[in-house]
């Protein structure tokens, strides 16, 4: 499923790409629902930051609580994309100087919250594939309904393998007409070798089909028509009919931290 590119001008658009990302997800396993999701990808400079940030967005909008993690210790761009300077990330928490509660950050986004990385930390891989970074997965997954991993590209570095193998799937961006195929079968290996459950591929960078594509149909002949030329063939509409009435629901930040404990499962 393509992700807009974050050069796009059509935010709405990317939004409903990663809301139909975010539905794919969900009905994929509705007997054993996805809430924890490693992105990667196989090569840098594919998406996969921007991809996480919406996915995150859409499932925020949804309703539901949703926690970005920064799993990229070594090049850390959650941060500056969110605008989100946090006192304290994984590290301090890993290490007790902070709870989960004091590390974790609101974002402008309701339901949305950020947990960043530390610079510098040292041997990322071995933090990750740690009973400590096991334990944390685990906190994090009981109190959010959804934890989003942003880790590094699983051809360059063996961080997004080890910590697939903690989580419920995993998603391998990959950039439209420019990942070469190589690249792409040699992370896709990487991921199956270290028993990752793949969701699927997401397409980023794509050139968008004009959202006019959506507002075609078929005429009684078959052929395509667009909103701008179906006058013709429009039924007639009753001169009394009422006008559709439409609510809007404003919703106003929230810098609460959801609760510990897990919520009721989601049907």
């Amino acid at each position: 499923m393509p992700i807009v590119s974050k050069k796009s001008s059509n935010t709405l658009e990317v939004q409903n790409a990663a809301k139909t990302l975010y539905a794919n997800i969900r009905f994929m396993s509705p007997d054993n629902p996805v809430s924890t999701i490693v992105i990667t990808s196989s090569v840098p400079n594919e998406g996969k930051s921007f991809t996480s940030i919406e996915l995150a967005k859409a499932i925020a909008t949804s309703g539901n609580t949703v926690l970005l993690v920064e799993a990229d210790m070594r090049k850390r761009t959650l941060a500056g994309a969110l605008d989100i300077h946090a006192p304290h990330g994984v590290y301090g928490v890993l290490t007790e100087e902070v709870t989960l509660r004091e590390a974790v950050m609101p974002t402008p986004t309701r339901n949305m919250y950020f947990l960043d990385s530390e610079p510098n930390i040292p041997n990322p891989a071995d933090i990750i594939s740690s009973r400590r970074y096991a334990r944390l997965v685990e906190i994090m997954k009981k109190s959010f309904d959804y934890v989003i991993f942003d880790t590094p590209p699983v051809g360059t570095f063996v961080d997004a393998a080890i910590l697939s193998t903690l989580v419920d799937g995993t998603v391998l961006t990959l950039k439209n007409a420019s990942t070469k195929r190589a690249d792409v079968v040699h992370a896709y290996d990487q991921l199956v070798k270290a028993g990752a459950r793949i969701l699927g591929i997401c397409a980023t960078f794509c050139e968008n089909t004009s959202s006019e594509y959506y507002y075609a149909y078929y005429n009684q002949k078959g052929e395509r028509v667009h909103r701008n030329d179906r006058q013709e063939d429009q039924l007639p509409m009753p001169a009394d009919l009422p006008a559709r009435r439409s609510a809007t629901h404003a919703r106003g930040n929230s810098a609460s931290f959801p609760a510990v404990e897990r919520r009721e499962s989601r049907n």
